[in-house]
């Protein structure tokens, strides 16, 4: 069985890879962290263009009809490249308005037109309806927002959040801001026994978080290789050597852990989700210790603004608290029958 990503997939990894670094470069992160958004309309339209938004969905309602392994590995290649924007509530909210027979908001969504907060509920709010205190992720110009749960996923007019209250967020390629929703309807909703869009969403989110892991990988062992201290390469001393390796080691345990829990997820084995919390965990932790560790690697630099390594720290802390708390995940994953 070849288990390695087919010429096909590769290609379309290499396109949103060119696209990326062109259109949505980790420098701008830096250079647009006091705009209003975190990505331009116009570079979002054209990744939406490209497909990036809804490489899954089937063929007649404006997707290009893909496995699901090929999405798990678009994500990856997002988290590699720090990609900025809400591409993870506007994959799911166009597959919402597909279910629900909502062609027009599909093909809105996925053309870039119309933008998809992601609604975060805190605090035992809930989502149908819709009432209590949510975190939006990448607020700005959206028109609806996606919240999403065990029971379900929900569409809602952003409007129904009223004005939001703008927070701070660490990390400065994300937009952050808080709300409270009033006993709202949600516009489309999809329960989980129809779709279980709660653990798509936990295994895209471990596809991000294990291209985090990998790319602060690749940054520090580029790094140690490369940067010298008394004539030689700082990655000839040991306790930078096995570091990498540790590193490497990890973030390869997070990609196949994902990889095997988009498996299970798609053919609906009876351990999907043992699968699903496995990868949420080890791609969460190697994303936060391999950039945690990378600062270290780069010394002083890595603490300095114009280092990229303190990004993938930050972007994996908000990634890493999304769908579920990681105690909440591990302390799930230690009851399943299998972990024991």
């Amino acid at each position: 069985m070849n288990l390695l990503p087919s010429d096909e997939q590769l290609e379309i990894i290499s396109a949103a890879a060119e696209f990326l670094s062109e259109r949505m470069p980790v420098e701008n992160i830096r250079a647009n962290r006091h705009a209003e958004s975190a990505v331009s309309h116009d570079a979002w339209r054209e990744g939406a263009e490209m497909g990036l938004l809804t490489l899954g969905l089937p063929e007649q309602h404006g997707g290009s009809g893909r496995p699901f392994d090929d999405e798990v590995l678009l994500y990856m290649e997002l988290g590699r490249r720090l990609a900025p924007g809400p591409f993870l509530a506007g994959t799911l909210a166009a597959r919402v308005a597909v279910r629900c027979g909502d062609q027009t908001l599909a093909q809105g969504i996925g053309s870039g037109e119309i933008r998809v907060a992601l609604a975060i509920p805190r605090g035992g709010s809930g989502i149908r309806p819709v009432k209590g205190t949510f975190d939006l992720f990448d607020h700005p110009g959206a028109r609806y927002a996606l919240a999403v749960d065990r029971s379900g996923a929900a569409l809602i007019d952003v409007a129904a959040f009223g004005e939001p209250a703008v927070v701070q967020p660490a990390d400065p390629g994300t937009r952050l801001a808080s709300a409270t929703a009033t006993e709202v309807e949600p516009v489309h909703w999809v329960d989980s026994e129809d779709e279980w869009l709660w653990g798509r969403a936990m295994v895209l989110s471990a596809a991000f978080l294990a291209g985090l892991a990998g790319a602060a990988t690749a940054l520090a062992t580029e790094h140690a290789r490369t940067r010298e201290q008394f004539g030689k390469p700082i990655g000839v001393h040991q306790a930078i050597k096995h570091t990498c390796v540790n590193m490497e080691v990890a973030a390869e345990a997070a990609q196949a852990q994902t990889l095997f829990a988009a498996i299970a997820f798609d053919t609906g084995r009876s351990d999907a989700l043992l699968q699903v919390l496995s990868a949420v965990h080890v791609a969460g932790q190697a994303a936060v210790d391999n950039a945690a560790a990378g600062i270290q690697i780069f010394g002083g630099m890595g603490y300095t603004f114009e280092s990229d390594m303190h990004l993938y720290l930050k972007r994996a802390h908000v990634f890493r608290h999304l769908f579920s708390e990681p105690a909440d995940v591990l302390a799930e994953l230690l009851a399943q029958e299998r972990a024991q």
